[in-house]
């Protein structure tokens, strides 16, 4: 029972990104409030998927490569119920947040040239901003808008896809858990990397 713990936590989070795009579209009283709750909840099931798996030594390229999958489902899920609740952010905002998507878009579009999979690198620096990335859902929710902590998030955003791209070309095998382009590079070199158990491998 203990090893389907980390995989409900990942189906949850998906269920989470579709309810939040109903309740955007239903324009319920004390949206906020519930949106927020649901963005938390949706965060910690993220921290604790991983954590919980590799407590059970159970966290499986399969199980990785999933949480992956899930995790730009429910971006992509709170990105259009945000766009929803706030859509004016996302037009004045719309030249930088091209190029974040298109960023993201790009990394992926190169791990399948060059693996024919998806990126599941976890990198530490694509964490902090996934963090960032929540503040400022947060912050667009209750305000529908962002200045500094947006501008923040962009070029954060932008250099961990940098960072993540740099990976990819690095490796000469398709790899999990990857903490940065440092570690990638002692991969090359067929060195071992340490992975640090609260965030990674």
């Amino acid at each position: 029972m203990k090893t389907q713990i980390p995989g409900a936590l990942i189906f949850l989070r998906l269920i989470i990104g579709l309810i939040i795009i109903v309740l955007s579209c239903l324009h319920i009283d004390y949206y906020k409030i519930i949106a927020i709750t649901f963005l938390i909840i949706g965060l910690l099931t993220d921290f604790f998927d991983g954590t919980i798996a590799r407590h059970l030594n159970i966290s499986t390229q399969n199980l990785r490569r999933l949480d992956s999958t899930v995790d730009q489902i429910f971006f992509i899920s709170v990105i259009i119920a945000t766009y929803i609740h706030c859509p004016e952010f996302f037009k004045t905002n719309a030249f930088k947040l091209k190029i974040l998507i298109g960023s993201e878009a790009l990394t992926y579009l190169i791990s399948f040239l060059k693996f024919r999979k998806e990126i599941a690198t976890h990198s530490i620096g694509a964490k902090i901003w996934a963090l960032l990335l929540f503040a400022t859902f947060i912050q667009i929710t209750i305000q529908c808008q962002s200045a500094l902590l947006f501008n923040i998030c962009f070029w954060v955003g932008l250099l961990t896809r940098i960072e993540i791209i740099t990976i990819v070309l690095i490796l000469k095998e398709w790899t999990t858990d990857v903490p940065s382009f440092y570690h990638a590079r002692k991969l090359r070199q067929g060195k071992e990397i340490k992975r640090y158990k609260m965030l990674n491998g």
